[in-house]
């Protein structure tokens, strides 16, 4: 391992802490139109930052928000990996909860750990920033990296990457690489870093039902007209079946399920499914009984209805028959499900549902593949020694979460992925007074400077 770069991040890690700092003071919120001139900002602070460590880096613009691509040389037999990670956070509402200003980060000391708080302190800056100061320190020691070194960085990912498959595409020839380094995952314990080798798919539908031409006097027309609202929330009902799964026809059809040897170590860690559920205010397990907790949220598909509205819903009581009613649907998807195939079948069970006097039209948000890793990957094994070596142990994981860049890697580029992740699971991600941990960014820097030195040896 190299001891001299480890050990020169431990020297510089207030230096190093304030580039971070410097990076999450500038608001880059993707979803505001309000925030776009910080969004640029972020992305040419980024690009200056490859460039000043020696790289061939620039901003590229996007139909939407900028990309900005770095390259650094390495040795030319060493393996090619390419960095994945995004610049651009969730809003700061509501900020009357936070208990700082959410882009002005500062450090909190609670219990033995000192927190980073701020927004994209965690998601997904302060992941991001692991891998580049690693980098940084490792040629400030050396002078260049043991890899072969490409960045992308997205400013989309949190409003839906609406433009990350045309820009893969056009730049698939530049970002050809033997692997992708993602760190925008959790790790398993307090002190166990994952590599995680599953995600699930999303499919995101709205759903709004039509009875009628006006909302009407429930006293003159109850039992005799349609109301809206009963027929959405049957249609949703019909869906679940009594014993927690899908009942819609073909849902689990080509679902497929992880390797017998990782089910077998996913059953091995140290997993409390009552203590899950119960910090979450939840005591019964209300998904499919055949499976464990943990492989219903990191292998098995889901069905969740995510709002529901129609009607008269202000102060007061007003007595309607809702002509309109309306939902969101979202769909986590397992291995081997195709979210077009799913959409269809999901909408052709909710239009079966319809009477005859009734409508329904579907509006999407959001769909993307589940993803696994190539149970062969020669990667796999180095990359957790490397987390070992500064952590004292590392391990694999599910995630019952879907990160689209992903899927759209694997399929446009044709490479597999390592997600490495070094955020505690109780980080306030998409929260108030979101947080990482100092010991997250420092280990994390140093994991970093050990999976490059494993990774190359492959």
């Amino acid at each position: 391992m190299s001891a001299d770069v480890l050990a020169h991040i431990d020297a510089t890690l207030d230096q190093r802490l304030q580039s971070l700092f410097q990076l999450i003071r500038i608001p880059s919120v993707s979803t505001d139109p309000a925030y776009a001139g910080d969004v640029a900002r972020c992305a040419a602070w980024l690009a200056e930052t490859l460039q000043a460590m020696g790289a061939e880096a620039s901003v590229r613009p996007t139909t939407g928000h900028p990309m900005v691509v770095g390259h650094l040389p390495g040795p030319a037999d060493a393996p090619h990996v390419l960095f994945y990670g995004h610049y651009d956070v969730q809003p700061a509402d509501p900020l009357e909860l936070w208990n700082s200003d959410p882009f002005e980060p500062i450090l909190r000391k609670v219990g033995d750990e000192t927190h980073i708080v701020a927004r994209g302190a965690s998601d997904d800056k302060g992941a991001l920033m692991t891998f580049v100061e690693a980098c940084r320190a490792y040629i400030e020691v050396k002078g260049s990296l043991p890899l072969r070194v490409s960045f992308l960085f997205e400013g989309e990912e949190e409003s839906g990457s609406p433009s990350l498959a045309a820009f893969l595409e056009s730049a698939k020839d530049e970002l050809d690489c033997d692997l992708v380094l993602v760190c925008d995952t959790d790790m398993w314990g307090q002190d166990t870093p994952a590599i995680t080798t599953s995600l699930r798919g999303l499919l995101g539908q709205e759903v709004s039902v039509t009875a009628g031409d006006r909302d009407l006097h429930s006293g003159m027309f109850g039992n005799a007209a349609a109301n809206a609202v009963t027929v959405l929330t049957q249609a949703l009902a019909s869906m679940r079946s009594p014993e927690g799964g899908v009942a819609f026809a073909g849902f689990y059809d080509d679902v497929q399920m992880p390797p017998a040897e990782r089910r077998a170590e996913w059953a091995a860690l140290p997993f409390d499914a009552a203590a899950f559920l119960g910090g979450v205010g939840r005591a019964v397990p209300a998904g499919e009984a055949a499976y464990s907790v943990l492989e219903q949220i990191w292998a098995r598909p889901s069905c969740e209805i995510n709002g529901i509205w129609g009607g008269y819903t202000e102060p007061g009581f007003k007595t309607v028959i809702p002509a309109k009613a309306h939902a969101k649907v979202s769909f986590r998807l397992a291995a081997g499900q195709d979210p077009e195939k799913i959409r269809a079948a999901f909408q052709a069970h909710i239009r079966s549902q319809m009477p005859a006097d009734c409508t329904v039209e579907f509006a999407d948000h959001g769909l993307s593949p589940a993803w696994a890793a190539q149970a062969d990957n020669p990667y796999l094994a180095p990359a957790l020694a490397g987390l070992a070596a500064e952590w004292g142990s590392s391990t694999t994981c599910g995630t019952g979460g879907t990160i689209p860049i992903i899927g759209a890697l694997n399929g446009i580029l044709g490479v597999d992925a390592l997600l490495v992740g070094f955020a505690r699971f109780d980080n306030r991600i998409h929260s108030p007074n979101e947080k990482y941990d100092l010991s997250s960014f420092h280990k994390g820097m140093k994991a970093w400077v050990n999976v490059m030195d494993d990774l190359a040896k492959v």
